[in-house]
């Protein structure tokens, strides 16, 4: 019977939650993540700035999911699609399966750019925020408000790599943070806060309309613009790049790195059909083509018929989601599998704490009511329904003021 079929599902991201939430009960189904909460990475950019709380973006996975779903919190250490089983750093027996969905999203890709890996910080999870907030508060600390204001400029410099939605949301963040830190804390001058770009404008991919949106928010927040460059060197306090086959170095108090993703090695690993970029192969049932009772969704995974502007984002792995467990109920009934287009279901950019761009409807519109829109939508875009209200309410009764860069021990 197809309720006594064991599906396992790697990854607990928005690919494998939402497919664990939508295959609830439709066999022994189990969730293996390498993190014991799920992430909504779209608004990691708010917990920075503290516009939101931990557990409004990062609940336990066990609080999402249905008790006839098992969770294990651990680490894959591979998969034999011939054996059906997938082995575990932590058990000795491996998990064996019938259907296996793979879920396990990117990492960063630091282009063996020398230093990237080592001194500068990666932004995707909740411990990356809260060690890039505490050099920024770090870095305030160690200044003086007497200090001239060209040496507070120079302790206080900060850099992101990458001009992606990722990087602009972040750097303007983080611009707007620091901005408000020198006036709560008296300092002289302004901070420095740069973006790393190696293509020739921001936000890639992204339309005329909500680019014009973005520059002008990177402008007012005063966030400095380097396009056409590349990162030469990350130094554990410098940053090296080139423009126009010319280096400079620079003083950095952190380097924070958005400038790509990767396979995971565990993708890596995997002799299946893939891209010239690694990326697993699927038909458009998101299965791959030589094993019928695997599937494969979101990062690491090519699927043709998407619009090009989802490739890499939350919301391609959340619809992806929703097809594939349909999916597997059909494999598991016998029934005829299904396909489906992908499109954009509208784009929504933070830009600093007080502005955002939003894309809904064909129509583009920036500032304060787009920062508002963005928390609704994105409230309704949360796993459950029980989620949603919950932070929906301490959204609404309580509000989502940024919680300042106060000194190291001052209480909020």
């Amino acid at each position: 019977m197809a309720n006594n079929r064991r599906i396992v599902i790697v990854g607990g991201g928005f690919g494998g939650l939402f497919t664990a939430l939508d295959l609830a009960g439709a066999g022994e189904v189990t969730l293996i993540s390498n993190e014991d909460h799920f992430l909504f990475t779209p608004m990691l950019y708010e917990y920075l700035s503290g516009e939101v709380e931990e557990w409004h973006i990062a609940p336990n996975q066990k609080e999402l999911l249905d008790e006839s779903v098992n969770f294990i919190h651990g680490e894959v250490a591979g998969i034999n699609l011939e054996a059906h089983t997938v082995s575990l750093k932590t058990r000795v027996a491996p998990l064996a399966y019938d259907v296996l969905v793979l879920g396990v999203g990117g990492v960063s890709n630091y282009a063996g750019v020398e230093g990237a890996e080592e001194y500068s910080i990666p932004f995707r999870k909740i411990a990356d925020a809260d060690r890039l907030r505490l050099r920024m508060v770090d870095a305030l600390d160690s200044v003086p408000p007497d200090l001239p204001p060209q040496d507070t400029q120079r302790a206080l410099t900060f850099a992101v790599v990458g001009a992606g939605a990722s990087g602009v949301e972040l750097a303007t963040k983080m611009a707007d943070l620091l901005r408000d830190a020198f006036k709560r804390r008296a300092l002289r001058g302004e901070p420095r806060v740069l973006v790393i770009e190696m293509g020739d404008q921001v936000v890639p991919g992204m339309g005329d309309e909500i680019r014009e949106l973005v520059e002008d928010a990177l402008l007012k927040s005063h966030v400095e613009v380097h396009t056409l460059t590349r990162v030469v060197r990350v130094g554990e306090k410098t940053l090296t790049f080139e423009h126009d086959r010319r280096q400079t170095e620079i003083e950095t108090a952190a380097v924070a790195w958005t400038g790509g993703v990767r396979v995971s090695p565990l993708i890596e690993s995997l002799q299946v059909e893939k891209t010239t970029r690694g990326l697993i192969v699927v038909k458009p049932t998101l299965q791959l083509s030589a094993h019928e009772n695997v599937f494969a969704l979101g990062d690491i995974a090519h699927f043709s018929d998407a619009s090009p502007t989802l490739a890499g984002t939350a919301q391609l792995a959340l619809q992806q989601a929703g097809l594939l467990a349909k999916n597997i109920k059909a494999l598991l009934d016998g029934d005829e599998l299904q396909t489906k287009h992908f499109a954009e279901l509208g784009e929504a950019v933070s830009l600093g704490t007080e502005r955002a761009a939003v894309l809904a409807g064909g129509k583009v519109f920036g500032g304060a009511l787009a920062r508002q829109a963005r928390f609704a939508l994105y409230t309704s875009r949360l796993p459950t329904w029980h989620h949603r209200l919950r932070v929906g309410a301490s959204w609404f009764f309580e509000g989502t003021t940024p919680r300042p860069l106060l000194p190291l021990g001052a209480r909020r």
